[in-house]
This record gives structure tokens, sequence and C-alpha cells, in this order.
């Protein structure tokens, strides 16, 4: 049984949040994916919303761009926590993504996270500190992923001082 269901507005959107799925594994965190568009195919995804608890989800991420109400729409149709993603666009950058998904009406809440790559990456690590409430599990990984990213800075800031900042330079374009 999935504990997050990920919903993406279009197949496009899958690889720009591959972070997200990465991390969530490492985290040992089962997840089911669906392509379902609030547009296209609303009943679809009404439907998936509206029953993601009784399939046992506890956290929903919705990734979106353009107009990017999926996470809206999901949210109106779940009591679930909703985790919105906006996916980087042509234009602005992703910025009418953001402002789609931060502008709810009072009532239905949606988290926000940035768009791009970061933005699926914190929506996992946010679902994984949800789900960490209730499981010691999640939050050992939780802490694990990132004891092993503060060991990483600490690895680069070592190269960094060992190397010179122009070697550094250097040896990342190479």
């Amino acid at each position: 049984m999935a504990a997050v269901g990920v919903i993406l507005g279009s197949d496009s959107d899958l690889s720009k949040v591959k972070e997200c799925f990465e991390i969530l594994e490492y985290c040992n965190v089962s997840f089911e994916i669906i392509i379902s568009s609030a547009h296209r195919t609303p009943e679809q995804t009404r439907q998936w919303a509206a029953s993601a608890a009784d399939r046992g989800i506890k956290v929903i991420i919705a990734v979106a761009g353009g107009a990017a109400h999926l996470p809206g729409v999901v949210a109106a149709h779940t009591t679930l926590p909703v985790i919105g993603v906006p996916v980087e666009t042509s234009i602005a950058g992703g910025l009418d993504s953001i402002l789609s998904i931060i502008q709810m009406p009072a009532g239905i809440p949606v988290a926000a996270m940035a768009a791009g790559k970061a933005g699926g990456a914190n929506a996992a690590l946010f679902a994984v500190s949800i789900l960490s409430l209730g499981d010691k599990s999640c939050a050992e990984r939780l802490a694990q992923y990132r004891k092993e990213m503060a060991e990483k800075i600490s690895g680069r800031n070592e190269a960094l001082n060992k190397m010179g900042y122009r070697d550094y330079i250097k040896r990342d374009r190479g």
C-alpha cells in the first residue's frame, strides 16, 4: 500500500521531478504515480483524489505547470495534505505555476514548493517529514539523508580549500 500519491498533470513533468521519486525510494516510502489532468481528465482526477485516503495514501504530491490548477483541484477533493510542485515553464521560469499554486482560497490549503528540481526534491522531503510524525523509520531515514547531504557539503568545502577556487572551478567545467 502506497503512503504517498504523486499526481502529474502531464507525462512531460515526470523527468522534471525525478529527484522526488529517488528521495522517496531512499527513505523507503512507498508511492503510486498517476498522470491526470485537472482540465483534460477532471473526473479521473476527482476520483483519484477522493479515494486516496481509502487506498492508504497519507500525503499527496501534485506536480503541474502553466495554469497549475492540479494541486488545488486535488486538495478540493481530499482532506489529506497536498504538496504542490510547480513546473518551470518557458513563461517567466515557472512564476505562473508558482502563483497558481500559492494563491489558494481560504479553506483549501496547498503547501507550495519551489519550481524545478528543488521543488520535487523538497516535496518528497516534506512528505517524508509529515510521515515521520507517526513512523520512526521515516524519521531515521530523513535524518540519514540530511547527514549525508551535510557530509557532501563538507567534502566539497575541503576540496575547495585544498585545490583553491580556480582549480575547483576548472574541475567542475572540465
